[in-house]
């Protein structure tokens, strides 16, 4: 197989996490070493539907996660389990669009398969880190945000490229530095360290996004900062809980107009 669509619905079909992430990792070896390419003649993507899933966890609604303190040893675990199912996540979301959106620049294939690399590899970290504090993957509960905004944002490119890595991931930027303070407290170092790498991480797959986010609205000869406006008040209503990271979303790409305007929202 030399085709990578192909090779990303490979991995986004796998429903065992071992698999899935082994599939990446090889994907992407292969990919560097000029095994795959985007194939012209690929059969088109298929309309999206739910990527391969191991039995467990269960998918519940937000609203239906039970919310536990950090005080707490099963609080410490159900936060790392949460960021694990985050990340699992984050493997298909970067291979989606790698599989569903044709006709991109090489640059373009490179860093969503790198992204997605980089998300099996939080994965494994804190796949490791449940089994360490007597748990795996798959014992809480819980939800299937991320991947609804796939489907949602299926039909195009400029509203995924948007409303994913520059809104649901830039998320993380946000909140994770403050996770990291509270674990400080209960002397958990080791959840840490693996948080300090995702943050570090994350913030170049938010620049991707915003990368790609404007070769799309450049293409289309509109203007990016009207344009995720507009997509964020119809897909989200326009609304963000702050407080930002900003320093972080800077570094991501968002002009400084955007995070006046994003403070201003929240």
């Amino acid at each position: 197989m030399h085709d990578l669509h192909a090779a990303a619905r490979r991995c986004l079909d796998a429903a065992e996490p071992a698999e899935k992430v082994r599939l990446t990792f090889e994907t992407f070896a292969r990919l560097q070493a000029g095994e795959l390419a985007p194939d012209v003649s690929s059969p088109p993507a298929t309309p999206i539907a739910l990527p391969g899933r191991p039995a467990r966890p269960r998918l519940v609604p937000a609203r239906q996660l039970s919310q536990r303190g950090l005080g707490t040893a099963e609080g410490r675990v159900a936060l790392v389990h949460a960021i694990a199912h985050i990340e699992f996540n984050a493997i298909d979301l970067a291979w989606d669009a790698v599989y569903r959106f044709r006709g991109k620049p090489a640059a373009y294939y490179a860093d969503w398969a790198s992204c997605a690399n980089d998300e099996a590899r939080h994965f494994t970290m804190l796949q490791g880190r449940l089994g360490e504090l007597g748990h795996a993957y798959g014992d809480f509960d819980a939800h299937n945000g991320l991947w609804e905004m796939a489907e949602k944002t299926a039909h195009s490119d400029t509203a995924r490229m948007a409303l994913v890595p520059r809104v649901l991931e830039a998320r993380g930027l946000d909140v994770t530095p403050g996770m990291m303070d509270r674990l400080r407290h209960q002397d958990d170092e080791r959840t840490v360290a693996i948080l300090d790498v995702i943050l570090r991480e994350e913030v170049a797959h938010v620049a991707a996004g915003t990368r790609w986010f404007h070769w799309c609205c450049a293409r289309d000869g509109i203007d990016p900062e009207a344009t995720f406006a507009t997509l964020l008040n119809d897909y989200m209503h326009g609304s963000l809980r702050g407080p930002f990271n900003v320093a972080a979303r800077r570094e991501a790409g968002f002009s400084q107009s955007e995070l006046a305007w994003l403070a201003s929202l929240s």
